[in-house]
């Protein structure tokens, strides 16, 4: 199932809801002892035990210090030794500091050594960065925090930081994801769930899981031939360079069985690669397609932007990424109000260029607010890419990590993409799909734990990555392949 992810505001409405059908203080209650659940299993994870282990709690004046106190209540029940810092002790939770104290815990001025942190200083109606004193607290600590619900000093909503703030290593959220966890994830490290019974809305906001790509993606049935399943086009690089149309090439190779064909001056260079690709130097004979790829390392010159009209008047399905954009920029009409399905792929400069201002600090809004004024489909790039279509949905895709910020990196995705976009798929659900399977394939290029990978070992990576998404979706499958193998293996090696 898709991930929804939450407003604060929505999350408020449905709390509030909560606290009129149930009990008084059994939300926190059910928050607190989920939360104190998740901090014993870190506690095992990390030190091997919870017993005789050291915990200490930095407590603000709401809900979140309430929780994070009561969770220390029942660590401390669990032979925990638990130390709590309140930062307004006029403010602090009465219920939530009776049950520390009558449990053991102890209040103190400044942490003593511990092996985890809770972060309760602010909840999801907090703005802005840590105070002062907030901060100089967070920065003495030496071990792992856990945050609940959310890294205090990081925005709920935009998941933006301008300021002091927490960098945690698990933050356990209540009841529903926030947007904080998809926009801010190299924030909040790990996160755990813990359901309290809240009652949400449908969110305009979701991720795709690991089973949903995989099992979206397009693979030939038995009827299929090498035209039925998306032919796509890429018009890309140029004589400075060519090696923009060998990864943008590359990538919608990788995607997909079936045919790519590529119109431009790296004709040679692309064949050198992937003689399978059908290759001619002008559009106009590119031959039958269902989607086209256009812009990276094209040119920005007038002979580009008359190319890449001549492109866009086919009523088709098309990505617009690099120089295209910069085309776009200069002329918005070549995109705006295409009947055809329009997929722009900006970085946040590109992003700049096209609409005049910075994507930042709210990079979700931004991103529909040019879809809806455009009438595009637009991926926003980033450690956590955006796509939003023009009905205001949008599907974030948070890469685990920043190994695909390489140049050339982008032209392998919107080769990706570009294949999805030809096989059918609407354009929201390519470009998500699409940078799902990049940002698996850059984790795999670097390894672990991780070392510096090009654009061209990231290419080299999307086929496996594409493989594991599927045997995500298909795990019987994955282990009857495995088995085969095994077997396979066995006879090749008997005497």
């Amino acid at each position: 199932m898709t991930v929804p992810y939450f407003t604060a505001e929505e999350i408020r409405t449905a709390e509030a809801e909560l606290f009129a059908r149930v009990a008084e203080g059994v939300p926190m209650r059910r928050a607190s002892w989920g939360l104190a659940t998740e901090v014993a299993a870190e506690l095992r994870r990390r030190t091997g035990g919870v017993t005789g282990r050291r915990v200490g709690v930095l407590a603000g004046s709401g809900d979140n210090g309430g929780d994070a106190l009561w969770a220390g209540a029942f660590l401390r029940r669990r032979g925990v030794a638990v130390e709590a810092v309140l930062l307004k002790p006029e403010r602090a939770h009465k219920a939530g500091l009776h049950a520390l104290l009558q449990a053991g815990g102890r209040v103190v001025a400044e942490l003593g050594p511990a092996d985890l942190v809770l972060d309760g200083i602010v909840g999801i109606s907090g703005k802005g960065s840590l105070r002062p004193d907030a901060a100089r607290h967070v920065a003495a600590v030496t071990a792992p925090i856990v945050s609940v619900d959310l890294p205090s000093g990081v925005d709920p909503d935009t998941g933006s930081v301008d300021g002091p703030a927490v960098q945690a290593a698990l933050t356990v959220t209540f009841g529903g994801y926030k947007r904080v966890h998809a926009l801010a994830a190299h924030q909040c490290g790990r996160i755990g769930y813990v359901p309290i019974g809240l009652e949400l809305p449908k969110s305009m906001v979701q991720s795709l899981t690991d089973r949903e790509v995989g099992g979206a993606w397009p693979v030939p049935a038995a009827e299929d031939d090498k035209y039925t399943q998306g032919v796509v086009g890429i018009s890309a690089g140029s004589d400075v360079y060519p090696g923009a149309a060998v990864l943008c090439v590359g990538g919608a190779v990788a995607a997909k069985s079936g045919m790519v064909r590529y119109a431009g001056t790296a004709r040679e260079q692309v064949l050198a690669r992937y003689p399978e690709v059908i290759a001619t130097t002008a559009i106009e004979d590119a031959g039958r397609l269902q989607a086209w790829v256009a812009g990276p390392g094209f040119g920005t010159g007038k002979k580009e932007s008359k190319a890449l009209a001549a492109l866009l008047a086919q009523d088709l399905p098309t990505v617009v990424d690099a120089d295209g954009l910069t085309l776009a920029a200069n002329n918005p009409s070549l995109v705006r109000g295409r009947k055809a399905p329009t997929l722009l792929t900006p970085h946040a400069g590109e992003f700049e260029r096209l609409t005049g201002a910075a994507p930042k600090p709210d990079r979700l809004t931004a991103t529909q607010q040019l879809a809806s004024d455009w009438g595009v489909t637009v991926l926003l790039k980033g450690r956590a890419t955006v796509i939003a279509d023009p009905s205001g949905e949008v599907l974030i895709v948070e890469a685990g990590s920043s190994w695909a910020a390489t140049a050339g990196s982008g032209d392998v995705l919107s080769g990706i993409v570009g294949a999805l976009l030809a096989s059918g798929i609407p354009p929201l659900t390519a470009a998500a799909m699409g940078a799902h399977a990049h940002a698996r394939a850059a984790l795999i290029a670097a390894g672990f734990p991780g070392a510096p990978a090009s654009a061209s070992t990231l290419m080299g990576a999307v086929r496996p990555a594409i493989g594991a998404l599927r045997s995500a979706a298909t795990p019987g499958v994955a282990d009857a392949t495995k088995r085969a193998g095994s077997r396979s293996l066995m006879a090749g090696s008997a005497p």
